[in-house]
């Protein structure tokens, strides 16, 4: 609670990158992060991904999906 409150865009990238990290796809927390966050502050989540793991968001999106899934999920992120 308390890293969310102080720095938003860095506990929404760590919670997204902690859903792909390793073997297997969080997909509920993943769909879940980018779908409602995506009107409010992607954009700050995207940079701080980048700041905070040296790849973008978009890229660990495409090696951890496919199909229909991960399209939908780049058009989101952009």
């Amino acid at each position: 609670a308390v890293q969310c409150a102080l720095n938003r865009p860095a506990f929404f990238a760590e919670r997204l990158y902690n859903s792909m990290k390793g073997a297997g796809t969080d997909d509920s927390t993943l769909i879940r992060i980018v779908a409602t966050r995506s009107e409010i502050d992607l954009v700050q989540i995207k940079q701080m991904f980048t700041q905070m793991y040296q790849k973008t968001l978009a890229t660990m999106i495409a090696s951890d999906t496919s199909g229909d899934y991960r399209r939908l999920l780049l058009a989101i992120v952009g």
